[in-house]
């Protein structure tokens, strides 16, 4: 089975800066998408980055403030926001599409990280 291990989460005022982190482990032979999604309270889940390697996709309520990239070497992969407003609050969940051995595919969640957008 494969783990993922969120971690970069907290309160942040306007305007500010955070990085997330997501560290996969375990069985990976080959990762496919990857992506971060948040959920604000009283809302459904949404995407905020995906992507593909060749294809990358962001909400258009954090392009341009919001990246997503990784470290392959590490099996990490990182978002970075920043500009963050109010809205961006919510509890983020980091998405990996893992292939564990040829011909055995499967999707997994992070536990889910915080961020605390306020004065």
């Amino acid at each position: 089975q494969v783990k993922l291990v969120e971690s970069g989460g907290g309160l942040v005022q306007p305007g500010g800066s955070l990085r997330l982190s997501c560290a996969a482990s375990g069985s990976i032979f080959a990762i496919n998408t990857v992506g971060w999604y948040r959920q604000a309270p009283g809302k459904q889940r949404e995407l905020v980055a995906a992507t593909s390697g060749s294809r990358t996709n962001y909400a258009d309520s954090v392009k341009g403030r919001f990246t997503i990239f990784g470290d392959n070497a590490k099996n990490t992969i990182y978002l970075q926001m920043n500009s963050l407003k109010p809205e961006d609050t919510g509890v983020y969940y980091c998405y990996e599409d893992i292939v564990n051995r040829p011909g055995l595919r499967n999707d997994y969640w992070g536990q889910g990280t915080q961020v605390t957008v306020s004065s």
